[in-house]
Order: C-alpha cells, then structure tokens, then sequence
C-alpha cells in the first residue's frame, strides 16, 4: 500500500487485484455490460477481461493482437479501446493501435465478441475503421471514447518527433494533432465512417480535414467525458516546461505548437494568443513531474470529499492531484495521493470508482481509497512555497497567478503598486498543500509596472507585472 500527506482527507492506492500483473498497461475500462468485469488492455496487443473481485487468480485473454501491433516499445502500441453504445446487442468494441509492418500507422478497428464466449473477441472480425500514417515513433495519443452523442472520440498526437517540426497541431489539412469525431454508425465518402454535419469543420471548401473536433494538443495522453456536466477533459503532455488541463470543445485550437500551457513556445510573429483556447490549469516541470495522465472527473460514491472532482496524475511522479472547477471561477489544485510509481492510465469500473494503472513489465491495478493506513514514501511533491511569474505578462486587464504550498498553511496575496500603496488583496486564508490558481482583474488601473507579493509559512515572495492598455 503507498501514502502521502494529504490535503484534507486520507487517501491511498491499494492493490485491487493482488493475484494479477500485466505488462506496460495503457487502458483499463469496464464492461459497458452489467457484467461488472474489468478489461486491461497492454501495450504488446493483448487485451485481458477478469471478474470485478480482489480474489480473482487468472486473467482472461480477449484478444491478441501481438503480431499486428508495434512492439518497439515507447510509446507506440496497442493504446485504446472503447465499448460501441450499443454493445449489448451489436458486441461492437473498437481499439486503437500503430502498426508493427512499416511504415507506421496508426489503426482505429472495430471488432466482434464471440456469440457463445462474452469473454472471447473474433480475431478475423477486424474492421479497419481509419488508418494514418505516422512519422516518427512517438505522441501516438491513442484514446478513443464514445461521447454522449454516441460519436467516436479519437485523440491523435503531432506525429512526434520534438517541437512538432511540421507544425501539424496548427495544420487543418491533417489529422495530427488532434481530437476527432467520427460517426462510426454510417459510411460515406468511401471512408467506413461518416462526418457529423455539427463537427465544426464539416463541409468546409478551404481542405481543412471534416473529422477534426479539436485541433492544437501536442499529445492528449488520455481524455473523458464527465456526463454529469458534459464536459470533454483531457491532460496534454507537454515538451519540456509545461503540463496542461483542457475542456476541450467543438472547433477550439489549444495552441501547440505556439504555446506549452499559458507560455509561448514557438509562435511565429510574436506571442500572439489570439484565436486560442489556453487551458484551465497547467504545472511545471519541478520536482521530478514530467508528464501529465488525463483522468476523470470523480463520480463515484465512495469518495466523497473528491465527487465533482477532475483526478489527474504525473506519470514520473506517481503524484495524483484533484481539480476543483466550476467554470466561473480559477481552479484550484490539490494533492491527493503520491503513488510513487509510474501512472500510466487510470480507470473505472460500472460503479465509477476510481483505479490508477502502474506502467511497467510487471505492474498492477491500484483503486483509489479512502484508507488511512500505509507507507509514507513522499511528503514533498510541492516543494516549499512558490509563487510563479504572471501569465500573461504584460497584460490588459487580467492575469494569471499560481502559486503553491507544502503544506497547510495561511497564504496572503496582495498586489502594490511602483510607489508600495496596496491596491488589492487577492488571497487571505488557510489553503491545504497544493497549487492554485487565481486571476486579478485590473480594469481600472492605468497602465504601469505592479508588484504581487505572496507571504506564507513565514516567507515573502514577491514579482514584479506590467500592464499595457
């Protein structure tokens, strides 16, 4: 069992199949059926199915894929697998994976489970749905889900390689670097799928690809819906500074390869955001984070201080946060559990609880816990307090501060102006360890250099801001 320090609750992440142990796990979603089984789907191809129990001894081969999928390892591979709506009664289920025969390709498939063995698919029932070649060998995005529209949802990486040297996140007349919507339920245009007539680009005479949904992510390393709110999470992995949290919606360019988080990359004329859709919450590359893992918004019943709650997590770290956002107001960020192993995907069973996928050649499945009881092997993930530079800066009128906390701590923030007069008080009250995030509105001040400066823990850290009418 792993602990850590918490911010409100005790939470860990316990062995849920203590008998089981897959190799490089990349999915994990439940049955879709009633049946309450669980499926797991790894990286070399094979796909294995096993009761909902913690006694369970033997998984379950549902498919092997072995000699199709690329086994080179990294991150190609068999990468996703999603339940048609109607599986009950058509027993449709669709994967995602690249291709072992050069050159690379990523394939989007649809298969059959057997008639007499629910817990058996038709190898020979492969239909290819979508095939797109790949240029380098990694940000393979590979998450495919059926939204509440009951389209298929299919997140595709830049092509890989670093910085997206062919700038495919901003290129509508490719399919890299982006999020798409199919409907895989009809055919037209000699493709085995159709358009939706209200995906933003259909019909269009400027070449621009009709599947796109979304376009800008660099790699969207696992998506969700959250059905109570409708809204599409995703965690896109960022290149070496920045993690990013977006709501991803019909026609919306996320900004790669022009910006990593709210921070210019690599824009051509400046740093020019207009146009964009920046995302809700991002963190930096410190203290050992590297890569964001999409979750989920938190919907089941056992936890209950998390319901409403985006879980995300740090695949290096292990580090497992929660989201709190309403749509209104900023973000706030907090550390739930730190795992201290490598979090690959996380998943669900037909009851919504909430289990974590650790990467490796022998690695299990963690559901997350409210237990109390367990090893403490990390009470540092936010290193002492911190407060970042302004995003944007300059700016006019608004802009944004994170700031973070080790630990349980009052947190002020004011802001002054050149002359040391206080102008407003942003924070003023005892926040739990984690990052946060807040947006000061300066409408109404004239333009001018100010200071924000956070005391806490009995430290005063202070920047230095300018705005620009």
């Amino acid at each position: 069992m792993f602990q850590a320090n918490r911010s409100h609750a005790d939470y860990s992440v316990t062995n849920a199949f203590p008998n089981l142990t897959f190799s490089h796990m990349t999915e994990m979603i439940p049955s879709n059926d009633g049946s309450n089984r669980i499926f797991v789907v790894t990286q070399n191809g094979v796909i294995y199915v096993f009761p909902n129990s913690p006694s369970v001894t033997t998984p379950k081969v549902f498919l092997d894929l072995s000699d199709r999928v690329s086994q080179n390892g990294g991150e190609t591979g068999l990468l996703g697998m999603a339940f048609h709506v109607n599986y009950v009664n058509n027993k449709y289920f669709f994967v995602d994976y690249t291709t072992s025969a050069l050159p690379l390709r990523t394939i989007v498939s649809r298969f059959t489970v057997s008639a007499s063995n629910p817990d058996s698919a038709l190898k020979s029932s492969e239909f290819i749905i979508l095939t797109l070649n790949q240029p380098y060998p990694n940000h393979k995005g590979g998450k495919i889900a059926f939204g509440p529209d009951h389209y298929l949802y299919i997140g595709l990486g830049d092509g890989g390689s670093g910085g997206d040297p062919n700038n495919n996140g901003q290129n509508r007349t490719v399919l890299l670097g982006k999020v798409l919507r199919i409907n895989i339920d009809s055919a037209s245009n000699g493709n085995n799928y159709a358009i939706p007539v209200t995906n933003p680009f259909y019909g269009n005479t400027q070449g621009y690809m009709q599947e796109i949904y979304t376009w800008g992510m660099r790699n969207p390393w696992r998506f969700s819906f959250d059905y109570q709110t409708g809204r599409l999470w995703c965690g896109d992995v960022g290149q070496d500074a920045y993690e990013e949290i977006d709501i991803l919606q019909s026609g919306k360019n996320y900004g790669w390869r022009l910006m990593e988080g709210f921070h210019c990359y690599n824009p051509p004329n400046g740093c020019d955001t207009t146009g964009l859709t920046l995302p809700i919450f991002e963190y930096q590359h410190t203290a050992g984070n590297c890569s964001v893992t999409g979750g989920y918004v938190y919907r089941g019943t056992e936890l209950t201080l998390l319901v409403g709650k985006y879980v995300y997590a740090d695949y290096c770290t292990g580090n497992i946060w929660a989201l709190t956002y309403d749509g209104v107001n900023p973000p706030t960020n907090e550390l739930v559990v730190a795992a201290g192993f490598p979090i690959s995907t996380f998943g669900l069973d037909q009851n919504n609880a909430l289990y974590v996928c650790r990467y490796g050649n022998t690695a299990a499945v963690y559901k997350l816990t409210g237990s109390a009881i367990g090893i403490k092997i990390n009470t540092h993930t936010v290193v002492g307090y911190r407060l970042e530079q302004n995003y944007p800066n300059p700016f006019n009128p608004a802009t944004r501060i994170i700031y973070s906390v080790p630990k349980q701590a009052q947190v002020t923030i004011k802001v002054y102006n050149y002359l040391g007069q206080e102008l407003a008080t942003l924070v003023n009250e005892t926040k739990n360890e984690g990052q946060y995030s807040l947006t000061w509105d300066a409408s109404g001040y004239a333009s001018g250099v100010y200071f924000y400066r956070m005391t806490s823990g009995g430290q005063t850290i202070e920047k230095k801001m300018m705005m620009i009418k």
